[in-house]
C-alpha cells in the first residue's frame, strides 16, 4: 500500500506549490546525519563488545547493540510522519507482565519486533543513508550548481568564465543567467522523482518496522472480537445465574426460614421445639451462605451503581483499612467493570491473607482511554503470580479485554497491583441509573 497523502499529492497539479517537496527533501537531508551517526555507533558497539567479551565487559555492549534498534525505530516512526502522516506507524512492542528491568529485557529479547528493528538499523546504517545522500546530493547539486552559475562567474571567474557543475564553461553573463534559469526550471521537475523515491522509502520503512501483516491483523482482530463475545456471553450467564439464585432459591429459603420461625413459636414442647430451632438456625445459615455466593457471582451494587460504588463496598468489607481515591466519571462496559471489580477483590483478599499489612490504598481513574487501577499496601511484599494466589487468573481475565496486570512486590514491601484496561464510556449505563430488577 502506498503512503496515501504523498502518493495522492503527486497526482495533483498543486503538488509543486505544496509543502510536500520540501518535506521530502527534509526527510532525505535528515537521513544523512542520522545514518552516519548510527553507523558510527554500531561499529563502536560491535568492535568494543567483541574485543571486551573476554573480560565480560563486552557482554553489556553486545546486548546494547542488539537493543539499539529500539531507539532507531522510535526515531524512524516519528520521522516517517514527514512523508507519511496519514497512517502513523504504531509501536509493535508489548508491555512487560511485571515491573523491573529484568522483565522488560526478557520480553524485548523474545519479541520478533526487536530483531526486525535491529535489522532495519543495520540496513539504515550500512546502506540506506549513503543512497539517500546520493539522491539528495544529486538533486541539490545539479539544480544548485546551475542556479549559482552567475554567482560563480562573479566571484571565482573574475567575470570572464565559469564552470557549470564541472562539465562545461560559460564565457558571458547572458549565458550564465540562461544556465541559472535552466536550473530554476529543472528544480520542480526533480521534485517529482524525489517524491516517488520518498514514497518508496516510506513503504520500505513500513515493510520492515510493521511486524503485523494485514492478514495477521485481520485474524488478530477477529480473534479479539470472538474473545470479547465469549466474555460478554460469560458475563450474561453469570448475571442470569445470580438473578435465578436471587429471585428463586433465595426467596424460597427466606420463606422456609419464616415458616420455621413461626412453627418454632407455636411449638413449645420438646423434642419438636428443639428440632425446629435447629432447622431454623440451619436455614438462616444457608441463607447467609447463599447471599454470599450471590454476592460473589455478581454483586448487585456493581450492576446498580457502577464500579466506584462496588469498590467502596469492597473497601468497607475489607478487614484491612482501605483508603480510596476514585475518579470514575462514567460507567463502563459490563465486562470491563466486572473484570476490574473481581481483580480488586483478589488484590484486597491477598492483602488481608498474605501481606500482613496495616493499611491499603485503592486508586482508580481514566487516563488517555485506559482505566488505571492501583492497589497498594504497606505489607511485607513477596507476592508472585505463580504462587497460586489467583493473580494469574486475574491477569488472564484482564488480558482478554486487552489490558495488563503489573505486579511489583519486592521482599519487604510495598506491594503494588496495577491494572491497565482499555475502556470506552457506556452512555446507556448511567451512574444514577435505577436498580436493575
Amino acid at each position: 500500500m502506498h503512503s496515501p497523502s504523498l502518493w495522492q499529492a503527486l497526482h495533483q497539479r498543486r503538488y509543486l506549490h505544496s509543502g510536500w517537496p520540501w518535506r521530502c527533501a527534509l526527510y532525505f537531508l535528515t537521513s544523512v546525519p542520522l545514518g552516519a551517526a548510527l553507523l558510527a555507533c554500531l561499529l563502536v558497539l560491535a568492535l568494543a563488545g567483541s574485543l571486551l567479551t573476554v573480560v565480560l565487559v563486552g557482554v553489556p555492549l553486545l546486548l546494547t547493540l542488539v537493543l539499539f534498534g529500539l531507539p532507531v525505530a522510535h526515531v524512524e516512526r516519528r520521522r516517517l510522519r514527514l512523508i507519511d502522516p496519514a497512517v502513523p506507524l504504531a509501536d509493535a512492542h508489548q508491555d512487560p507482565p511485571r515491573t523491573g528491568p529484568a522483565a522488560w529485557l526478557r520480553i524485548r529479547l523474545q519479541e520478533r519486533a526487536t530483531w526486525r528493528e535491529l535489522g532495519y538499523a543495520l540496513l539504515f546504517g550500512c546502506l540506506l543513508w549513503p543512497v539517500e545522500a546520493a539522491i539528495i546530493g544529486t538533486v541539490l547539486g545539479v539544480s544548485g550548481g546551475l542556479i549559482s552559475t552567475p554567482l560563480v562567474m562573479a566571484t571565482a571567474g573574475g567575470g570572464e568564465e565559469a564552470r557549470v557543475i564541472k562539465l562545461w564553461l560559460v564565457h558571458s553573463y547572458p549565458a550564465a543567467f540562461a544556465v541559472a534559469l535552466a536550473g530554476l526550471l529543472l528544480l520542480p521537475l526533480l521534485a517529482y522523482p524525489l517524491g516517488l523515491l520518498a514514497v518508496g522509502r516510506a513503504q520500505l520503512t513500513r515493510l520492515l518496522l510493521d511486524v503485523s501483516p494485514h492478514q495477521d491483523d485481520v485474524r488478530v482482530k477477529e480473534l479479539s472480537r470472538s474473545r470479547m463475545r465469549l466474555v460478554t456471553a460469560f458475563e450474561a450467564e453469570r448475571r442470569r445465574i445470580e438473578r435465578d439464585l436471587h429471585d428463586g432459591a433465595q426467596q424460597r429459603l427466606v420463606s422456609l426460614s419464616m415458616r420455621l420461625g413461626l412453627a418454632r413459636l407455636d411449638a413449645r414442647e420438646e423434642p419438636l421445639a428443639g428440632l425446629l430451632a435447629q432447622a431454623h438456625d440451619e436455614a438462616q445459615a444457608a441463607l447467609v451462605e447463599l447471599r454470599e455466593l450471590i454476592q460473589g457471582i455478581h454483586p448487585r451494587v456493581l450492576t446498580d451503581r457502577g464500579l466506584a460504588a462496588a469498590i467502596e463496598d469492597i473497601a468497607d468489607r475489607s478487614p484491612v483499612p482501605v483508603d480510596l481515591d476514585l475518579d470514575l466519571p462514567h460507567r463502563f462496559l459490563e465486562a470491563v467493570e466486572s473484570a476490574v471489580y473481581f481483580a480488586v477483590c483478589e488484590a484486597l483478599a491477598n492483602v488481608a491473607k498474605h501481606s500482613r499489612a496495616t493499611r491499603a490504598t485503592v486508586e482508580a481513574r481514566v487516563d488517555q482511554g485506559q482505566l488505571v487501577v492501583r492497589v497498594r499496601d504497606n505489607g511485607v511484599g513477596g507476592a508472585d503470580e505463580a504462587d497460586g494466589t489467583g493473580l494469574e487468573g486475574v491477569a488472564d481475565r484482564i488480558s482478554v479485554l486487552g489490558g495488563h496486570l503489573l505486579v511489583s512486590s519486592p521482599s519487604g514491601g510495598p506491594t503494588v497491583f496495577r491494572l491497565l484496561v482499555p475502556c470506552t464510556p457506556a452512555p446507556d449505563r448511567r451512574l444514577d441509573a435505577p436498580p436493575a430488577r
